[in-house]
């Protein structure tokens, strides 16, 4: 909601239509199907154009992300030298250093000492300043050496402007895949896992059918017992 009584106005097309209250505006962009937006808010008085607001913030968004995509943040990146390094040591030092200096990145050239090197702080200002001289073409000394601790570095700047991140790789030809990028990854060791499988089971014996019963006989009634035989009477005097 724009709430400045006067805004000046631009139409669809880019034309100006001068200052006029925001309300009326706010009528004419309706009566052409459009909205009203503050495309600059901080003038005065701020300025307003008739749009299709859903299509100026997806507008707006796609350039922000292409400007994300193409721009790149210069990175600070570190080289360190030893007293007693060789001269294929050294060589390698100076081209990884181009390489960053190339992609528009800081660098930072570290001397370590070790033991009774710090005796000889002179060693590592000769070496920096060979190392300096070796890549004048690509960077420059920010400042002197400086020594802290037991170390001695000095920071150089890229004479070449920050690489955006859909710039071509610069060791390969446009359109040219490295090896190295369609190298097969070498599979892992097979492994044996051990399933544990049932016991056999023994066929089935199949059970005999059922023998038909046989009813019980019923047990035979009890005999009577024999009455035991009644006493004679006897008779008196006898």
């Amino acid at each position: 909601m724009i709430r400045i009584p006067q805004v000046r106005v631009v139409d669809e097309e880019g034309a100006q239509l001068g200052v006029m209250p925001t309300p009326k505006a706010l009528e004419m962009a309706q009566e052409r199907g459009l909205d009203l937006v503050e495309v600059a808010p901080m003038a005065s008085p701020p300025v307003v154009k008739f749009l299709d607001f859903g299509q100026y913030k997806y507008d707006l968004t796609k350039r922000e992300k292409e400007a994300k995509r193409k721009q790149r943040s210069v990175t600070f990146k570190e080289v360190r030298l030893s007293p007693k390094i060789g001269t294929g040591d050294f060589e390698t030092k100076v081209h990884r250093a181009i390489e960053f200096l190339e992609d528009g990145d800081r660098i930072k050239v570290t001397v370590r000492f070790r033991g009774r090197e710090l005796t000889h702080p002179e060693i590592g200002r000769n070496l920096i300043a060979r190392f300096v001289e070796r890549v004048k073409d690509h960077g420059v000394a920010e400042r002197t050496p400086l020594l802290e601790g037991k170390s001695m570095h000095i920071t150089m700047a890229s004479l070449h402007k920050p690489k955006s991140h859909d710039a071509p790789d610069r060791k390969h030809a446009p359109g040219v895949t490295p090896e190295d990028a369609t190298a097969e990854t070498p599979a892992a060791p097979e492994e044996k896992t051990v399933v544990a499988q049932p016991a056999p089971q023994a066929p089935a014996v199949q059970a005999a059918p059922p023998e038909p019963a046989v009813p019980e006989p019923e047990p035979a009634a009890p005999k009577p017992e024999p009455a035991a035989p009644e006493p004679e009477p006897v008779q008196a005097g006898e």
